[in-house]
């Protein structure tokens, strides 16, 4: 059996026992979610922090020493640190949110190791910022500075996001829902120190750390092997859900060059790997099925959407026809809880195809709030359409009473009845998706829509 994925899945998670504080080991978590027994589905992102978020408003992180000399944080992202026997090397090392609590666990378990080195996975926020108090830390002690390695390109990204700050703190807005005006993106970044192209070696006391370039989620990727300990840290080319390889409002991912490198991480067998987001899997029979069913995911989508577009057909029959095996989706590490399967369609199109869907009326289009207008008269009136909206949501069909509530909000932006069918709308269409990026960019022009606005981020 196939199922399609412009409809949304619930996916075959059984109940399980809620996170808490009293709350098992990493490592027994692990075992519960590869069993399909964890509660994977969160309110804003898949990969939340195990624990419940503090009073303070800051953020929990879980750790443990999961093996001698090898601690794994779990919080927003994972971060990993090893004792070499000559310091200690992290693997990514925090965000702005839980830095200071990512220091001080470090420091707790390895209070007199100085930070040698660090590894970026790649240039995400939620990875990188932590290395700012560990700099502080060593010129305060005398200690020498820490070593961050990272692909060529992070530096770059840096700069991007260095120029499209007030665009990035609007985006995360929409992604996670957050009705905070006074939220705003990060404007420091710590480059690396030293920077490679395709591969990288470095050594540190008893280990061996080798750098690979993938590109994937992002075009900066880094995966990396440690042999003496058979450890595999992905960074985000896995991450215990359907890849996030097709986010509405970032930049190009890459499909298969993501399945390429999955499949040769699984020729390593690995026997612990470490994941950007999500618990660590242990034992390389496992390892291997998730990396390599993960692989047929993004190359299945990439061949069908291809295969397609080889017909001159347009993006709305690709958007809808290409399906995804149901035994793909059942896994327990590959639910649609974070990007929408839909989404990856729109990654590969975007990729091969460039931006014009198809549709001769959208290549030069008419002001969309023009368009609303003609529709809504066509109807009768904006009475009608809501009446239609409201009809649609009734029988079950949110996604279709959106695009009439769309036209309502454009054609008669004063009226408060639009704003309260449209609220109602959205938050139906939210609630009907295990995607966290659906149901948050829902969610938000639900928020908008109370204070009779599309966007909030935007302000329109």
């Amino acid at each position: 059996m196939r199922s399609p994925i412009g409809v949304a899945s619930t996916g075959s998670l059984r109940p399980g026992v809620p996170y808490g504080r009293a709350m098992a080991t990493i490592r027994e978590l692990a075992e519960e979610h590869w069993q399909g027994r964890g509660e994977l589905v969160h309110t804003h992102h898949p990969v939340q922090p195990i624990h419940d978020h503090p009073d303070d408003g800051s953020i929990s992180t879980a750790s443990e020493e999961i093996e001698d000399g090898l601690l794994t944080l779990k919080s927003i992202a994972s971060v990993n640190a090893l004792d070499t026997g000559d310091g200690l090397v992290m693997l990514d090392t925090g965000g702005a949110f839980d830095r200071r609590t990512v220091h001080e666990t470090v420091r707790a378990w390895r209070p007199d190791a100085p930070l040698a080195a660090a590894v970026y996975s790649h240039h995400h926020i939620d990875h990188v910022l932590g290395t700012a108090l560990f700099d502080a830390e060593a010129a305060d002690k005398g200690w020498e500075r820490p070593v961050v390695y990272a692909h060529e390109e992070v530096p770059a990204h840096f700069r991007r996001y260095e120029k499209t700050g007030g665009w990035n703190t609007a985006i995360n807005r929409r992604q996670f829902a957050i009705d905070v005006p006074q939220f705003s993106w990060p404007s420091e970044y710590r480059d690396p120190d030293v920077t490679y192209a395709k591969q990288l070696t470095f050594t540190r006391g008893e280990l061996t750390f080798e750098l690979h370039h993938a590109r994937g989620e992002t075009d900066d990727a880094t995966w990396t092997f440690v042999p003496e300990r058979k450890v595999l840290l992905p960074g985000d080319l896995f991450i215990w859900a359907v890849p996030n390889a097709g986010n509405p409002q970032k930049v190009q991912r890459y499909l298969s060059d993501w399945a390429s490198a999955l499949r040769e991480m699984a020729a390593l067998r690995p026997e612990l790997m470490l994941s950007g987001h999500g618990l660590p899997i242990f034992g390389a029979d496992r390892i291997v099925a998730a990396l390599t069913d993960t692989a047929e995911l993004l190359d299945t989508v990439e061949a069908q959407t291809l295969a397609i577009m080889h017909q001159g057909q347009n993006l709305d029959t690709c958007l809808h026809e290409v399906t995804i095996p149901a035994l793909l989706l059942d896994k327990a590490y590959l639910q649609p809880v974070y990007d929408h399967p839909q989404f990856l369609i729109r990654n590969v199109w975007r990729r091969y195809g460039g931006w014009y869907d198809g549709e001769p009326d959208n290549l030069l289009p008419a002001p969309r709030a023009q368009q609303a207008a003609e529709w809504v008269e066509l109807a009768g009136g904006v009475d009608n359409v809501l009446a239609r909206a409201q009809q649609l949501l009734s029988d079950g069909d949110a996604r279709l009473a959106c695009h009439l509530v769309e036209y309502a909000a454009l054609a008669a932006p004063d009226s408060a009845d639009v704003w309260t069918v449209r609220a109602a709308v959205y938050t139906a269409h939210s609630e009907q998706h295990t995607s966290s990026m659906a149901r948050n960019l829902l969610r938000h022009a639900a928020i908008a829509s109370e204070q009779h606005k599309r966007d909030l981020a935007g302000d329109y």
